[in-house]
């Protein structure tokens, strides 16, 4: 986990510095920059498609854990009147058709105030709780599964989950673009700053809640801790408008796959490594290579390329154990349960 936040903390630095990458000329997009770094076309479909199954990926994950958080709320306080996760889902991407007619970033300031203010209570109250309980009796820190094969599949299912954590770069040079830049003030110093304090506060929310958690509860806090959200309603929905603003299309879509696929770990693992690992891991640095050409060898050479391999290996590996993980969870469902 710390790896990942140091990595991805280095590659947000680059797509900052990259935004203006030209004298006197702005990249305010994602996919600009990939153009400027391989080309028109090539740029285009190198960059595109990726932060497309970034936006569908991150969005249907939270309407799953946004749907469960409810449910959650509903069965605590009525435990004797059940209702179906997909009906809490549907509630919750409801919300939704509204938030993605919102025209731009500064509409939804307050909600992404709250959303900050609330991941930082939630998740305090998460780890603070738990540490003043004291670590579970029954508390095991062994594998979960009994067989070798099976804790791979869990190590790489885990890979996912942490690239999942740390991943603003779909976004970057957009926040970025709205910030005025001047020869001598040019926008990537207050951006810079900005980066600084929001990875601070993520590592805030983060370490503690897992590392606490997994010494209070040990293989049981993953069940436990993705539940830990319940009052984070705001948090979601300023994740799902942050990416940008969208019609109907969107929300609909996602919607429909959260509900048809309410698979929380498996798909958190699935999109974290093969949408996430791309855009926030390796393409940074393919762009800082081609743009900057740093000398072979130097240290910017081989911190790129480092970044590079690890990103590939995680791309391709933690969708395999999602994968696996979504079958075994798939096996007793019913659709629309």
């Amino acid at each position: 986990m710390v790896l990942s936040w140091i990595i991805t903390l280095y590659t947000l630095w680059q797509m900052v510095e990259m935004h203006e990458a030209v004298p006197g000329k702005r990249f305010d997009r994602y996919h600009e920059l990939g153009q400027h770094a391989f080309g028109e076309k090539l740029g285009l479909w190198l960059v595109v498609p990726q932060q497309l199954m970034v936006e569908v990926g991150v969005n249907i994950v939270y309407m799953v854990t946004g749907g469960k958080s409810l449910k959650k709320i509903h069965d605590i306080l009525r435990p004797d009147q059940p209702m179906r996760l997909s009906y809490f889902t549907v509630i919750f991407g409801s919300v939704h058709f509204f938030l993605s007619h919102l025209p731009n970033f500064n509409s939804i300031t307050v909600i992404s105030l709250a959303a900050a203010l609330m991941s930082i209570s939630y998740s305090t109250i998460a780890w603070a709780a738990s540490l003043h309980k004291g670590i579970s009796p029954e508390v095991v820190y062994l594998p979960r599964a009994s067989t070798s094969t099976g804790r791979v599949f869990e190590f790489l299912s885990a890979l996912g989950d942490v690239a999942f954590a740390f991943a603003g770069h779909n976004v970057v040079l957009e926040i970025q673009a709205t910030i005025p830049s001047t020869p001598e003030k040019p926008s990537k110093k207050p951006m810079w700053k900005g980066v600084v304090i929001a990875y601070i506060v993520v590592a805030l929310c983060y370490f503690p809640v897992a590392f606490v958690g997994y010494y209070i509860f040990g293989t049981r806090s993953r069940t436990i801790f993705y539940l830990a959200p319940k009052t984070g309603l705001a948090y979601h929905c300023g994740q799902h408008v942050c990416r940008h603003p969208c019609h109907w299309q969107l929300p609909a879509l996602t919607m429909v796959l959260g509900v048809s696929f309410p698979f929380f770990g498996g798909l958190l693992s699935f999109f974290g490594g093969f949408a996430f690992a791309p855009t926030s891991y390796y393409l940074p640095c393919i762009m800082w290579l081609a743009i900057h050409k740093p000398k072979r060898f130097s240290l910017s050479w081989f911190a790129n390329w480092t970044c590079i391999v690890l990103g590939i290996l995680l791309m391709v590996l933690a969708p395999i154990g999602a994968l696996r993980q979504i079958i075994l969870q798939a096996k007793g469902y019913k659709f629309f349960s």
